[in-house]
């Protein structure tokens, strides 16, 4: 009844300047009856309770609403209801709610009713107001609550497409009950629908709406959304870790948004707010850095994309410091932000799945790399540099760990039993062990990248060949090493071509950056790549865990309680073993 009475109220009133504060202060009801999950760890279980969200869930019991009546462009993106007295699924009651919950959060940049410039309706616009400069615009308390609104109902839309509700099966409910291992658990539950999930995965653009009309089928929730304002509306937004999770949902949920991301010729209205958070990863948590880089794998999947991305010149990156970057494509920019979030990663974080993930981004692109800059060459060449002399330390060290042991077997005298003083070195060793196979793949898929782009690219990028033979030094330790030496056979092919056509070539005076660049532009056009081996090509896909929900419910709620003003005590309440489930929010 609770929840009946707040969905019914949130989806019938029209905002306005007399209900915006109501709209508001039920939104934030909702987010603490929702705080249940606090008392519930990471992991769903059958046994926990959350009656307030599965009141939510629920598509029985929910009157369908009449809409509001407010005249904008976001509002004539839905796909409304003819009249009041229509019999309609009991999905639309849950597509109601979930179409108040978008609209809020783009009510005030997409009115009608506010034309005063893409600044002003920005600052009064962004889900956590992340633009504080742009406040200043906002001259009206009215529009700066209808800020918060937009906030909390991001807050509740992740909660609310990230909920699972786990479900014991039939025959495992007359199991003895001292089966309780979580592994059992996972494997013999299952998860309800979620109906606020499936209605994001099934926004559809406005703008096909004919060819639904013409007899398009469509299983679940259907809800109506302007892409072209998401879009720019997501664009101004992405410097907030809310804004980032809503583009990861509909990107990897909703193949029509990713679709429509991938067609569009301003892709940097998207890309780059996203590099410049990898640009400032010190100053960003490890879970928003992690959510960009997912995001960029699953867009760096689509050929058109790679290719189109160094079509894109950039005048300028303002917000890039080490060097000025002019008429730079936006192919080589985001070369140059995933290195640097190598490297950073390697000195910092070191996160292999981060790792991983830039590396293959960097692959997905590598075929497709049209005229890569001189920086962004150089930066690629460096972290082979970088990689190879973290791998050279590895292997020394494996090589000692090896030898060591080999002395221990031959020695005679046996330590004694008690002693456990080498056993925290074994652990060591196995870490490091793992850790130097991990350093291999990461080196042969540097290695691959390159070849990637010589065998499919080479006329293409003089400034990668330059880049090349410029440290090509740095080659040639590997150039017979059993793991590498095939992958490092074409490169070596490229640098005896280009190096044969330099020593024929009779020079007045030394050898320029600028002379070297066009002996490389004048004998690309004549190098045919005889004996250059062909692999196929590296294509990296992203596939989301198992269980995403032990990743997301967490990271939701450590979001929402940092900034939504509410001091929440797991520690109060009864739940078995709260204490202990309450640490998951820290982890």
């Amino acid at each position: 009844m609770v929840m009946h009475a707040v969905l019914s109220y949130i989806g019938r009133v029209e905002i306005s300047p007399k209900t915006d504060l109501l709209h508001h202060e039920l939104l934030n009801f909702m987010l603490i009856i929702m705080s249940t999950q606090l008392l519930s760890g990471p992991s769903p279980r059958p046994n926990d309770v959350h009656p307030f969200i599965d009141a939510t869930m629920s598509e029985n019991g929910i009157e369908i609403l009449p809409p509001y009546p407010i005249n904008n462009d976001i509002l004539q993106t839905w796909n409304l209801m003819d009249s009041y007295g229509t019999e309609f699924p009991p999905y639309l009651a849950t597509k109601h709610s979930l179409r108040m919950l978008i609209v809020s959060f783009s009510y005030t940049l997409l009115s009608e009713e506010n034309q005063l410039g893409v600044l002003k309706r920005a600052g009064s616009a962004t889900a956590n107001i992340v633009l504080l400069p742009l406040s200043y615009f906002v001259n009206s308390s009215v529009e700066a609550s209808r800020s918060q609104l937009a906030d909390s109902s991001i807050n509740i839309l992740l909660i609310l497409i990230h909920y699972r509700k786990c479900i014991l099966v039939e025959s495992v409910k007359n199991i003895n009950a001292s089966v309780t291992s979580e592994s059992l658990l996972k494997d013999e539950t299952y998860f309800a629908e979620n109906p606020y999930c499936k209605a994001l995965e099934n926004v559809k653009d406005v703008e096909f709406d004919r060819v639904d009309i013409e007899g398009n089928a469509h299983s679940g929730p259907l809800v109506r959304l302007a892409f072209a304002s998401l879009f720019d509306t997501l664009g101004m937004c992405l410097a907030d870790e809310t804004a980032v999770l809503l583009l990861y949902a509909l990107v990897h949920g909703n193949s029509d948004f990713l679709e429509y991301v991938l067609v569009r010729t301003d892709i940097d209205t998207l890309l780059m707010p996203l590099l410049e958070t990898l640009y400032d990863a010190s100053r960003r948590t490890s879970n928003q850095i992690y959510m960009v880089l997912i995001i960029l794998l699953i867009l760096s999947q689509d050929a058109s994309f790679n290719a189109s991305i160094h079509k894109l010149i950039l005048p300028s990156v303002p917000w890039y410091q080490e060097r000025l970057l002019h008429q730079t494509s936006l192919g080589s920019l985001m070369v140059i932000i995933l290195i640097r979030t190598v490297k950073y990663n390697m000195s910092k974080m070191r996160d292999f799945c981060l790792h991983t993930n830039c590396l293959a981004a960097l692959a997905n692109v590598a075929p497709h790399v049209h005229r890569l800059s001189s920086y962004a060459s150089q930066c690629l060449v460096s972290l082979f540099d970088m990689l190879s002399r973290k791998y050279a330390k590895l292997a020394e060290l494996k090589n000692d760990k090896m030898q060591i042991n080999d002395r221990e077997l031959k020695d005679d005298d046996k330590l004694p039993e008690d002693t456990v003083v080498l056993y925290p070195i074994c652990c060591l060793f196995v870490d490091q062990s793992a850790e130097f196979h991990i350093s291999t793949d990461f080196l042969r898929i540097v290695l691959e990248i390159l070849n990637a782009i010589l065998t499919y690219a080479l006329p293409r990028n003089p400034e990668v060949i330059y880049a090349i033979m410029h440290r090509q030094e740095v080659f040639q330790p590997f150039r017979n090493h059993p793991r590498f030496n095939e992958l490092l056979e074409n490169i070596f092919s490229v640098l005896d071509f280009f190096n044969s056509r330099m020593n024929a070539q009779k020079l007045d005076g030394e050898w320029s950056v600028e002379k070297v660049l066009q002996v490389i532009n004048t004998n690309c056009r004549f190098y045919r790549g005889d004996g250059m081996k062909m692999f196929t090509q590296l294509r990296f896909t992203y596939e989301q865990e198992s269980h995403p929900e032990e990743f997301f419910i967490p990271y939701v709620w450590q979001l929402l309680i940092s900034r939504s003003g509410f001091r929440f005590n797991p520690n109060h309440g009864s739940s078995h073993d709260t204490k202990i489930d309450a640490l998951w929010l820290h982890t």
